[in-house]
Order: C-alpha cells, then structure tokens, then sequence
C-alpha cells in the first residue's frame, strides 16, 4: 500500500480520497503524505481541492476524516446550547461521551466574523482526552473563550433518539445546558 515514488496531482487525490473513505477513522496528513511520497503542505492543498469537489472530508485534532453525507447516516442528530467554564469543557464532553454521543463539532458566534465552527468528532473518553491534551499542548485557546457569555453549540449525534435526551438531561443537571 505504501508508494515510493510521487504520484501525480489527480492520482495522489484519488489514493488520499480513497484512503480516507476506506479508514473509517481519522488519518493524519503526515500518514497520507507517506502514502505519496510529498509533503504535509501538499496533503493539505489537495485536501482543500477535494473539500472544493464536494467531497465530506474534515479535518479533525486527530487527522482527516471522510464523512458520509446526512442523507447516508442513520445516527439521531441535534444542535444543542452550552455554557460552561473552559476548565469545564472535559467533564461536559465526558458526560456526553458517557451517553454514547458523538460530539462533531463547536460553534461561537464572533463579533467580526459570524459563526465560527470547528470539529472535535470525539465519541469515547479516550477521544476526549487526546482532544484535551492537543489543546494543552498546542496551548491554543477553546472556541467558547470568543464569545464573552461562554456560550457555544455543539453538534451531536447518536445511534437513537434517547441517547440525546439523556444527554441533554445529564448536561442540564451539571448546570452545562442552555435552554
């Protein structure tokens, strides 16, 4: 599976994105710029042309994912409101995590820039602790320090319905949940 020699523009994106739909889980840009022979910087402009294409890949804190449109997913999915300190944010990711949610993303509302998102995609406390640790780290501030409330929304998602109603319930208990 490992190349050796460089493949070219169209052909190294067809291997990234056939790489990314064949994982099922993140893969790092340095992993996919072995796979062909260049450059980190030239996995990430290639991601960028294929993201261009329509084609459902994120990057995540864990690497790129290729994602199965809304259509495809059979997963029970909900915007919710959070406010929390940002030394809260591990526990209001476990308590989710705990209810077999998958937390996809966070979004602030900037003053300049409007809607800010990220993905997280984390379904499992050891997700969230990478996710934690990465943010330590790289010292980078949370998304929620850019809206003076501490208010953000998640994306979340789960197998059944109830899982998110006993989720959003164990978050309003924790004082986690904005209603």
């Amino acid at each position: 599976m490992w190349r050796k020699t460089k493949a070219g523009g169209e052909q190294r994106r067809e291997l990234i994105l056939r790489t990314l739909q064949e994982a099922g889980h993140p893969v790092t840009g340095a992993e996919l710029g072995q796979l062909t022979n260049v450059s980190r910087q030239v996995i990430v402009s290639d991601v960028n042309l294929l993201k261009a294409k329509d084609e459902p890949i994120i990057a995540t804190n864990q690497g790129y994912l290729y994602t199965q449109s809304a259509e495809k997913s059979t997963d029970a999915e909900k915007i919710i409101v959070c406010k929390h300190d940002p030394e809260q944010t591990e526990e209001e990711l476990h308590i989710l995590v705990d209810h077999g949610v998958t937390v996809k993303d966070v979004r602030v509302e900037h003053p300049v820039y409007g809607d800010v998102r990220a993905s997280i995609m984390v379904s499992n406390r050891q997700e969230v602790k990478a996710f934690i640790d990465q943010i330590k780290q790289s010292k980078a501030p949370y998304l929620l320090n850019l809206d003076e409330s501490g208010i953000h929304l998640h994306t979340i998602s789960a197998p059944r319905k109830d899982q998110l109603l006993e989720a959003e319930n164990a978050l309003k208990k924790a004082g986690f949940l904005v209603e």
